[in-house]
Formats: structure tokens, C-alpha cells, sequence
């Protein structure tokens, strides 16, 4: 009897875990379907790869295959290229189509290298997105100069960065002193020919787009971010934030780039 009802009860269970096994690959199977697995992000000018050190983590909590690129900015050319082959790599390891993510400069990389025809949708954070025969200082002088650009500093090699107070009081104004410390350590010199070489074409103009107005940017007019939004028809989201808003608020930004992600298959 004891042995007949211990039989009936593991039958029950295994049936009951054996149906939500099966709901919970359902689910998953329809999550997947519908979201874009693959996010690469693409730094700007001044920066590297690690200013994306707040959002990577909480991508892949979220399940995303996600890859930083390290542009050389050494020119247009040559950060398209180590994008692409950023776009490349994942294609490799996880087949499947891109969201293709760009801060400030990297915008302009990503108007250009969104042509591959792996990517899906591209979304633009307190970035430029010049349109074709545009550079991104031409498009930026058309609109109010921001305060950092006063704060640049060019070397005996022809590239530039941006000053101390140029990082304290204009790029990252609202991080911590911690943080402002480690994004002007880390800053790469970039070649002035990155931000005065016209785009080929522009990505935007075919693909869906998602954009972070940054409101209290003092590296990039927010005038002009609201311009290039409303240009591409973005979906759009503004936050109180300096330029690097993904390091002053990263669990929003990383839930919005998520969000287009999930539905950037479906445009």
C-alpha cells in the first residue's frame, strides 16, 4: 500500500515537473524567437571599451551574448573595420542577427558599420549620427558648442584628448570622483581625422533605431541629440544625465538597449 501511493506520488511529481520543464522551454523558445541575442557596443571618442564596464554585466544577466569592441581611433576607416570584425566574432561563436550599440563618436562608427547585413537595429547613447556626406564635427557645429570641445587637447602627434577638467566638468560631470579618475586615466587619444571624415552612408536610414538623449550633456548638444532622434524616427528615451550616461545611470540604459533587443527582430 506504502509503496503503491510513494509510486502514485512520484509519478504525480515527475508529470508536474515534467509539464513545467516543458512550459518553461516554451517560454524560452518564445523569448528567443522574438529577441535578439548578440549586442555589440561600440565606445567613442576619448574612451575605450571599459566605459561599458557598468552595462556588460547586466546584459548578460539578461541572457545576452554581449561583446565590447576597442576601437584603434585611429581613423573612420579603421573603426568601422574593428567593428565589423567585432560583428564578425559573434557571427562566429553565436550565429544570429546584432543589435548594435554606440556612445558619443562610437554613433557615427555604428552609422557606418550598421550597413552589415548581420545587424538588426542600432541603438544610439548620447551619440552622433551623421547621415551621408556628414562628418561629426560638420553636423556638430550646426548646433550649440558644447563645453567640452573647449577642452580638448591636441598632441605632437595629431591626436587629441580631453583635458582634466574637460572629463571632471564636462564629459562625466555627475559620476563619482572615482569613477572621473579612471575615465580620464583610461581615455584613448584620438585622431582628429575620426571626427571631421564624412560618412559613406548612413545605416538609420534602413534599419530601426533606439536613442538615450542625454539632457544635461556638455560633450554633445542635447539639441542635437533631439535632432538626430526625431531624423531616424527613434524610439527615444531622455534622462537627466551627463554624456556618459550609461555610466550615471546603467541599470536604465541597460534595460532600454534590452528592450530593443527584444524587439528589434520584429520591425
Amino acid at each position: 500500500m506504502i509503496y503503491r501511493l510513494i509510486t502514485k506520488a512520484t509519478i504525480a511529481g515527475f508529470g508536474l515537473f515534467l509539464a513545467a520543464t516543458l512550459a518553461s522551454q516554451t517560454i524560452f523558445a518564445q523569448t528567443s524567437k522574438g529577441t535578439v541575442q548578440n549586442i555589440v557596443l561600440v565606445h567613442g571618442a576619448w574612451a575605450d571599451g571599459s566605459s561599458w564596464s557598468k552595462i556588460i554585466p547586466l546584459l548578460i544577466e539578461r541572457g545576452f551574448n554581449v561583446v565590447a569592441v576597442q576601437n584603434p581611433l585611429t581613423s573612420l576607416q579603421d573603426d568601422v573595420t574593428t567593428t565589423k570584425q567585432a560583428l564578425s566574432r559573434v557571427q562566429a561563436s553565436n550565429p544570429g542577427p546584432v543589435l548594435l550599440v554606440g556612445h558619443s563618436y562610437g554613433g557615427t562608427v555604428i552609422t557606418e558599420a550598421g550597413s552589415d547585413e548581420s545587424v538588426v537595429g542600432l541603438v544610439y547613447v548620447a551619440a552622433f549620427a551623421p547621415d551621408g556626406n556628414e562628418s561629426t564635427f560638420g553636423l556638430a557645429s550646426e548646433y550649440p558648442a558644447a563645453p567640452a570641445l573647449s577642452q580638448l587637447v591636441t598632441d605632437a602627434f595629431g591626436f587629441v584628448t580631453l583635458s582634466h577638467d574637460g572629463i571632471f566638468e564636462d564629459f562625466a560631470q555627475d559620476v563619482s570622483p572615482h569613477e572621473k579618475e579612471v575615465l580620464f586615466a583610461t581615455q584613448a587619444p584620438t585622431a582628429l581625422a575620426d571626427l571631421t571624415t564624412v560618412v559613406t552612408s548612413a545605416a538609420w536610414r534602413v534599419k530601426p533605431c533606439w536613442f538615450v538623449v542625454a539632457a544635461n550633456d556638455r560633450a554633445i548638444s542635447p539639441v542635437l541629440e533631439r535632432f538626430e532622434a526625431k531624423r531616424m524616427n527613434a524610439i527615444t528615451t531622455e534622462l537627466p544625465t551627463s554624456h556618459v550616461a550609461m555610466i550615471s545611470e546603467p541599470n536604465i540604459v541597460a534595460e532600454f538597449i534590452a528592450k530593443a533587443a527584444r524587439d528589434a527582430r520584429g520591425k
